[in-house]
């Protein structure tokens, strides 16, 4: 396949001076679950015997809702990224408002909230303001991507509801960063290079609006040319479904609309957990430019590789990265609430209304 700018060997000689020893001390630290100066913990509600079967009652309502949707997986993926990586586990992305972090314009096209409502309603007739909405997203995301094809995994629970949203807190990097960029937010957030690579997989399942990849297709780093970093194919393909005219940010009318595409093409509507997005970084078929990135530096690239080709190394490191996600910033004891409705605060805050 011809590639424009640049060739795989190129890039690893580039980078191959970083050294292993980095690596190798990401890899430990990746393997980590949530600290353990966080209360949470394994069967958290069947030890206080507040809610024994929990986890089945979240389980069934996510195997109901993927049957009809496939698609919830990949929402139900994003929904738990935009809530821990702004202000850490809480559920404040699930309160309502005009000021709260579910109405950022970087927030706008989250979806997922109708099952995490229903799943709520569900709990709170079995085991009344007992169980966070925190923690049946964790559980809801855990389920639905193993419905998808990743394994299952051990959740720790135990988190509480925060009592503030507010749509200033939203930082979330664009699709197009540089890898150093990437990076940076998520080591801010305090994970590492190998959780950025891994949990950036979760880009083999869903959809992207080609208002996203404008700048790749048509100015790169405002040069009005494509991003040389990706493939000619690639580029001629994603330049047909989204023309110039419609992918426009700034030629976008509220009425326009602006499709979207899948972000690994190769079964993309099945919405299954492979590792064909790491095949696509090497072959620089990624539609996102955060995507590419991984290859263009030697910590990372050794992942995609590694990944790419052992498909069980990716679905286990998966659960790792993704576990020690859902550990950031969590409230436990008597922080936070149990909200009764994942929509408010149980006193209805007039500073999130």
């Amino acid at each position: 396949m011809e590639r424009r700018g640049y060739n795989f060997v190129t890039v690893i000689c580039m980078v191959v001076g970083v050294g292993l020893s980095l690596y190798v001390s990401r890899v430990h630290a990746a393997v980590t679950l949530p600290p353990e100066d966080k209360p949470l913990k394994r069967h958290f509600y069947k030890k206080l015997k507040t809610c024994a079967n929990v986890e089945a009652f979240v389980k069934h309502q996510v195997e109901l809702w993927w049957d009809k949707d496939k698609s919830i997986t990949a929402k139900l993926l994003k929904l738990l990224y935009a809530d821990c990586m702004v202000n850490g586990c809480d559920g404040s992305i699930l309160l309502d408002g005009p000021r709260t972090e579910k109405n950022a314009t970087k927030n706008s096209r989250l979806d997922g909230f109708i099952l995490i409502d229903k799943i709520k309603k569900v709990v709170e007739a079995r085991c009344p303001e007992a169980v966070s909405c925190t923690d049946i997203l964790v559980l809801s995301v855990r389920d639905a991507v193993h419905l998808a094809g990743a394994p299952s995994y051990p959740v720790f629970l135990g988190r509480r509801d925060g009592l503030e949203s507010k749509a200033a807190w939203v930082d979330l990097p664009s699709p197009s960063v540089s890898w150093e960029e990437g990076y940076a937010y998520f080591k801010s957030k305090g994970l590492d290079a190998q959780d950025y690579a891994t949990l950036l997989g979760a880009h083999t399942l869903g959809k992207t609006h080609c208002e996203d990849i404008h700048d790749r297709l048509y100015d790169y780093n405002k040069t009005q040319k494509a991003d040389p970093t990706m493939s000619r194919l690639l580029l001629e393909k994603l330049r047909q479904l989204c023309p110039s005219s419609s992918s426009s940010p700034s030629s976008k009318k509220k009425s326009d609309k602006d499709p979207t595409i899948f972000l690994t093409d190769k079964n993309g509507d099945a919405y299954s957990f492979t590792n064909t997005y790491y095949s696509n970084v090497l072959s620089y078929d990624s539609v996102l430019g955060v995507d590419q990135q991984l290859l263009f530096n030697y910590n990372t690239s050794q992942l995609v590789l590694e990944y790419a080709e052992k498909f069980e190394s990716f679905r286990r490191e998966f659960t790792l990265s993704i576990s020690r996600m859902g550990g950031l910033g969590v409230l436990t004891g008597k922080q936070g609430e149990i909200r009764k409705n994942c929509r408010l605060t149980n006193n209805n805050n007039p500073d999130i209304k």
